[in-house]
Order: structure tokens, then sequence, then C-alpha cells
């Protein structure tokens, strides 16, 4: 049931639709296909349409004009390019987070319940102009009591129950799509706004973002190429983030980049190993690297900001990656079938070779141009959206990779646009793959596995002596459970029991015929056998024949 505050935000989004000229989003739907012909009647229509720009320019439009949750979701919704036509996720993609700001006396009312103190008890300064706005919170910049030049993030006013009552409103026009839209099915509409929904309440605890920002930090401690801002833990709350302040060139602006002396090819080269490290050393990646949060220093060293989301791969998912990249390089097609159903992102039923030849189609295009003209990113699209159609399962964290990997290759390209991603990312996932199986490999798991294995050695002795005593004894028992073994013993007990109907079912077939041919008396005592009972035993045996011959 829709309440009257959804009905209007609803029939508000509608008007915005209608505005930009959108009209066909709704009349598009089955449930309004019969009436759409009225559109066409309209001198109206006829009159504006060839004014209208195009269709995915309206679209970005519509959104940034429904607000800064309707913005959000469309930036979101440009990463996902295995259900996007590409023209509408380039235009999505241009959405940016030029929201309004709200007035910096109401930041420092948020702040000051947050500390439960007055701001000056706190901060000996606090700028209320804020640094920049964005659609989940502001950032202003301020000074510690000693001395510490920081910057404040302050989550909006009321933006979880703006957040709830938008993201139900998607909800209901997802249903709709899902159920009215010929691309409905496809499209997934509820599983796009599920994901979404996930994403951005995430966002909402600047505690987390502290956290992931602490854990980035630890990772890249030290580092000559990549600075990430320490976190000040105690004027950190759920609804405040208190960072070091940093000083840099935003990453977008190449003239001042080059302005400094910065080499172009080392910060694109810089750029693919810090993706790379991240994904395959660390296992945590900072999955909102648009060049809006990506600063650089004088020196050429990056800097990160903005750390609400990140991802996170199993050990599983990054080895099967690695390989799969690296047979991609070989154009070993057949392995990386292999290894999509091995890793159970497609189902295990799927026949390998046709899978490969699906994947052969695809791939052979793009390996005919050179390495460098070749876009990692789009070439994972290309091979998630073949996928999807045996049936592969959308993987969060293949989305959340594939969606940096578009930022990180689209960056490199604009600060040198020669980089060759591929030749760049080869000797790496080498080198890491060698570190996997290797003698290395072997060397760190045993290190990392002795502390446990010293502590059940001295347990070892007790038990064997404990077994061998059972054994000799003849209390040793052994319980084996598996899914096959269970059916198999079903199977049989099925089959033990039909065998026994057959024989039991023959013997009664038999005597009784016997019986009814040379009479009682020569089988039976006639004290004891009736010829009734034995024409019964006759209609038995049929009956329990009949039954085996069933089972």
């Amino acid at each position: 049931m829709i309440r009257p505050k959804e009905a209007l935000r609803l029939l508000h989004i509608n008007w915005v639709l209608l505005r930009h000229g959108l009209d066909e989003v709704i009349l598009a739907t089955h449930l309004f296909r019969p009436v759409r012909f009225l559109l066409y009647l309209s001198p109206f229509y006829w009159l504006r349409r060839n004014k209208l720009p195009p269709y995915p320019v309206r679209m970005r439009q519509a959104l940034e004009d429904l607000g800064p949750i309707f913005i959000k979701f469309g930036q979101i919704l440009s990463t996902r390019r295995d259900l996007l036509p590409d023209d509408i996720a380039d235009e999505l993609s241009k959405l940016q987070d030029a929201v309004p700001p709200f007035s910096g006396q109401k930041a420092r009312q948020i702040i000051e319940a947050a500390f439960e103190h007055p701001i000056e008890d706190v901060l000996d300064s606090f700028d209320e102009k804020p640094l920049a706005s964005a659609s989940i919170a502001q950032v202003h910049t301020a000074e510690l009591k000693n001395g510490k030049k920081v910057v404040v993030k302050v989550l909006r006013p009321n933006i979880e129950q703006i957040i709830r009552r938008d993201v139900g409103l998607l909800y209901i026009i997802a249903g709709l799509a899902d159920r009215y839209w010929k691309d409905g099915k496809r499209l997934r509409p509820v599983e796009v706004v599920r994901d979404y929904e996930k994403t951005i309440l995430d966002e909402l605890d600047m505690q987390r973002e502290a956290a992931n920002a602490a854990q980035l930090r630890r990772n890249w401690e030290g580092s000559d190429i990549l600075f990430v801002p320490e976190i000040y833990w105690d004027y950190t709350r759920t609804n405040v983030l208190v960072m070091e302040r940093i000083h840099g060139i935003p990453v977008g602006n190449i003239a001042a980049l080059k302005a400094a002396g910065i080499s172009m090819e080392q910060l694109g080269t810089q750029g693919v190993e810090i993706f790379f490290t991240q994904v395959f050393r660390d296992n945590f990646f900072h999955a909102d690297m648009h060049p809006g949060n990506i600063f650089v220093e004088p020196s050429g060293r990056y800097i990160a900001v903005d750390f609400g989301i990140v991802g996170s791969l199993t050990t599983e998912d990054q080895r099967y990656l690695a390989e799969n990249l690296l047979a991609f390089f070989n154009r070993d097609y057949y392995r990386v079938a292999e290894l999509h159903v091995e890793s159970g992102w497609v189902p295990k039923g799927t026949r390998v070779e046709e899978f490969e030849s699906a994947i052969r189609s695809v791939c052979e295009p793009i390996f005919n141009k050179p390495l460098s003209e070749i876009s990692f990113g789009h070439f994972l699209l290309n091979l998630f959206q073949t996928a999807r159609r045996f049936d592969m399962e959308v993987q969060p964290q293949l989305v959340l990779l594939q969606k940096t990997l578009l930022y990180i290759e689209g960056l490199g390209r604009q600060l040198y646009p020669e980089l060759d991603l591929w030749a760049t990312a080869k000797p790496y996932l080498e080198r890491w793959m060698k570190d996997q199986v290797g003698p290395k490999a072997f060397t760190r798991k045993l290190k990392k596995n002795l502390p446990k294995m010293t502590e059940y050695a001295a347990d070892m002795p007790i038990l064997l002596h404990k077994v061998l005593v059972d054994a000799s004894e003849g209390r040793l028992e052994l319980n084996w459970k598996s899914e096959e073994l269970e059916k198999l013993r079903a199977d049989t007990r099925k089959h033990q029991r039909n065998l026994i109907t057959a024989i039991s079912g023959a013997t009664l077939l038999i005597t009784g015929a016997l019986t009814l041919l040379l009479g009682p008396g020569q089988l039976l005592s006639a004290t004891t056998v009736t010829t009734a009972g034995l024409g019964l035993s006759a209609v038995g045996g049929l009956t329990l024949l009949r039954s085996w011959l069933k089972g």
C-alpha cells in the first residue's frame, strides 16, 4: 500500500519524466501500451519531437532534477554495463555530486549533537562554509586543539529517512518494470535496486567509512606511490568523520599536473600497480576511485579520499580471476570456460565446449587490435555479458572490481594515452600466481599454520595410541557419510524390497497355479488347503508380481 507522501513523490517523479520528454518510458510498459496511440495523436508530441536532446541525455537530466538519491542511483547504475547499453552508461557516468550544500549552521548543530559539547570545546576552529558538498554528506575544514588541520565530513540532515523513502519508491518502480516492461526480466531491476540499497545504506555509517580508511592506510603505510589520510577516531561518530586534511592537485586537472612537472607515464603505470596490489596483495580495494576522489602530490604520489565503498574477493575468487586473465593473455579459451565452471560462477552443468565457443567469438575480434588499444575493463564486461547468457549469477564483488578497473583504466589513459594496461598487468599477475603455487607459497602457508600444527602435535601420540588400542580390541568403527553413499544404500534397500516382493509374488503365483492344475491333494493336505484359498494365493501372487514390475 502506497502512503500519501509516497504517492505525491511518485507523481513528482512522473512529472519530471514527462517534463524531460521521457513519456515513452511510462508508455512503453505493458500497462499503458494499449493507450500509447493517444501520444502519437497529440500535436504537442510532434512539435517537440525534433527539439529534444538524445534519450540518454534526457535520462541523465531527469535524474539530476530528481535529487541526490537518484543522482547516486544513476552513478551506481552507470557501472552496471552488463545491464545497460553503452550510450546510456556513458551518459550516466557524467552524473556528478553537484548537490547544493546545506547550511553551515545546520552542520554545526549536527556536530555538536554528535560530540555532546559546543563545537568550540572540541575544535579550535570550524569553517561553516563547506569545502565540498555531495549527495550523502558535505565536508568542512577545521582545526583541532593541538593545531592539526582536519576536514570534518557531516551526513546530510534526515538523509536516512529520505534515502529509505526514495529506495522504497525505487522498489515500487522496479517491481512495475519487472512486471510490465518487456526488458524487465533480462535487466533485473529489483536486483539492481537491492544492490543500490546495500551500497548507499553502508555509506551512511561514517565509522564504517573510517574503518575502511584505516585499513587502507595500514596496507599502504610508508608507500611512495599512494597516501591515505589519517583518521582521528576520538572525534569520529556514526554521522561525523574527522580526517587529516590533504593538499594535492585533482587528478583530472591534467594541465596543473603537467605544470608541476609530474610524469604522466609514471602516474598511469602506478595507477595500474595500485589497483592490482589492492586486489591481489591486500584483497581490499578502494571501489570508488573516480577522479573526484583522487589527488596527486607535487612528488607524484597519489592521494585517495572517500572510503565509503570498498571491495574484497575470496581467496578462490582471487585465484580464479588471475588464472582467467592469464588464460586470456594466452588465448586459452577452453581454460577460461573451465575456470568459470570450477569457480561456480556458471552452473556446474554448463557444457564447457559450448561456453568456450561463445567466449572465443567475443574475444577474437578484440585480440585483432594492438594491445594498447584494447580496453581491459570493457573486455571483462564482454566476458561477464557472455557468461550471463549461460546463467552466470551476478557476482557483486566482480561488479565492483570491474567498475573500479574501468575507473583506473579510463584515468590511466586520460593521463597517458599510450598506456598498455595489459602489458603492465601481465607480469604482475604472473608473479602473483607464482607466489601462490610455488615454493614461496608453500613456505608461507607452512609458517601460517605452524602454530596450529604445533598445538595439535602434542596430542597426536595420545590420539594414535587410543586408535591402536581400540583397533586391537575390536572397538574401532568407521563411520563414512556421503550423499552418494546414502543414495546408494537407499537404492539398494529399495531393490532388495522389490526383489523380495517379486520372489514372494512368483512363489505364490506358481504355488497357486500348480495347486489349481493338479489339485490340492497333490501338493498340500486337503484338510489344510481349500480351493478358494489357493485361488486367492494365485491372485495375491499376480498382485505382488505386478507391483514389482511397476516398481
